[in-house]
């Protein structure tokens, strides 16, 4: 397969130079084996790019301006699609030709398909299993954080139930000893008495043998 790139080598347009320029730039990059036909040089050149521009792609005119690109007899396009497939990374495909070994570019038929193909639907179906990965993962992290909140709540509880413990404990052993002070004092108060009563009665009894003896 030959691709055949018509050009006007006399060409008094600054801006078609430019765009010949680099489309046949661009192939040689991509080591695209072309052949340069000049329709300012040759009648039959002009006429067969004219007859064979499809009619819906010729401009208002019907003149179409080169650059034009044909893929053997097969039309590819003008330097505006050629443009276009160089910035979606598809000029092998616009040229109807294979992208070499190595190429970023995918087949057409990889392109154009509806469905997946088997590498995308695999690198689809890890994604999504990463991601639910993920989403567990997280949603176990957010688990263990509520079961931390709880254990610290409960710890907080437990504390506040030692305090409590501890204060009930303190009032308690506090009434305890209130307690055995007033007892002591009770029984202090009770020996008191006690002794002042003995001494009174020891005192009655020393009258009582004094009048006797006085008798």
């Amino acid at each position: 397969m030959v691709i055949k790139v018509f050009l006007a080598s006399s060409s008094g347009s600054t801006a078609i130079k430019k765009k010949q320029q680099d489309v046949v730039g661009f192939l040689e990059a991509l080591k695209v084996e072309y052949a340069q036909l000049d329709i300012a040089c040759s009648e039959e050149n002009r006429m067969w790019m004219r007859q064979n521009v499809p009619q819906e792609k010729k401009p208002s005119n019907g003149i179409p301006l080169p650059p034009q690109i044909f893929n053997e007899e097969g039309y590819c396009g003008d330097y505006e699609t050629f443009f276009d497939a160089k910035e979606d990374n598809a000029v092998f495909a616009f040229l109807g030709l294979p992208p070499p070994p190595g190429s970023k570019e995918v087949p057409e038929e990889g392109r154009n398909g509806n469905a997946h193909s088997d590498e995308e639907q695999a690198a689809d179906e890890e994604e999504e299993e990463g991601e639910e990965e993920l989403a567990e993962e997280d949603e176990a992290m957010e688990e263990d954080e509520d079961v931390a909140e709880e254990e610290e709540e409960g710890v907080e509880e437990t504390e506040e139930v030692v305090e409590e413990t501890e204060e009930v404990t303190e009032e308690t052993q506090a009434a305890a000893e209130e307690e055995e002070e007033e007892e002591q004092e009770e029984e202090d108060l009770q020996s008191e008495e006690e002794e002042e009563l003995l001494q009174l009665e020891e005192e009655e009894e020393a009258e009582v043998q004094e009048e006797e003896e006085a008798e």
